[in-house]
């Protein structure tokens, strides 16, 4: 399990709108957006304002999490963090052979 922190994330603005976007590599995700968890992140991550929970965690959720919180008058406040998962998954298969 892994738990991400929302640094942006400001208890004294009215109704933040939260983000969160997962980027690895050139690829950007939008994981939790207009209050919900999009597919395939729905079944095992756990949304509060201030943290996302990752019920289980893969080497393929290695990268960067991307929290943004707007809030009433425009403001906006981003905070990032990188997750690296290590172990547990298989290891690498061995590079063909070729004669």
């Amino acid at each position: 399990a892994a738990d991400i922190p929302c640094l942006a994330y400001r208890s004294t603005w009215r109704n933040p709108r939260i983000e969160w976007k997962f980027q690895k590599g050139s690829s950007l995700v939008l994981f939790y957006y207009g209050g919900e968890l999009t597919e395939p992140y729905k079944n095992r991550v756990q949304f509060s304002p201030t943290t996302i929970h990752f019920n289980t965690v893969t080497r393929e959720d290695t990268g960067k999490y991307i929290c943004e919180v707007v809030g009433d008058g425009s403001q906006i406040a981003k905070s990032e963090v990188n997750l690296i998962v290590q172990g547990a998954a298989a290891p690498p298969s061995p590079p063909p052979c070729s004669s």
